[in-house]
């Protein structure tokens, strides 16, 4: 299962790239992310919060990188809690330069696992949730660094 959306965001690719490239950004933009431990360019931890209140923790290695362009991280599901819905998921963000901005794309794939394969609705819903609060995020943390 595939998720892709897009939008323009207001500022160059490479100071879209700066944000998107680099881990330790991500709780700034990304929906639910608390707080990123380990954080390297090539793996790092990302900390979300449950709807509950509850932590949890995602691994993430970095693939592909393409400055400025596109950026390709999959989520290291093997051993982990995720491990029961997905056999496998990785997030691509491409960017392509405008004369207004950047138009960004995200992509996000799951690859569901076990009754996760019966819920493709629940599961498209939820990525496409992420994928949109993260574009949102991408456009509000430009604008109030140009205000």
């Amino acid at each position: 299962m595939i998720v892709r959306r897009e939008t323009l965001v207001p500022a160059p690719p490479e100071e879209v790239w700066r944000v998107v490239s680099d881990p330790a950004r991500l709780p700034a933009w990304w929906p639910s992310v608390s707080r990123v431990e380990d954080a390297s360019p090539e793996a790092w931890t990302k900390v979300m919060l449950s709807p509950g209140g509850k932590a949890v923790r995602a691994d993430y290695t970095r693939v592909e990188a393409e400055e400025p362009t596109r950026v390709l991280w999959r989520h290291e599901v093997e051993e982990s809690p995720f491990e029961r819905i997905l056999s496998g998921s990785t997030t691509e963000i491409a960017m392509e330069a405008r004369d207004d901005g950047t138009l960004v794309r995200i992509s996000v794939e799951h690859r569901p696992r076990g009754w996760a394969r019966f819920s493709p609705f629940q599961m498209r819903a939820a990525a496409t949730r992420q994928v949109s609060g993260a574009l949102d995020g991408l456009v509000s943390l430009f604008r109030e660094e140009d205000g």
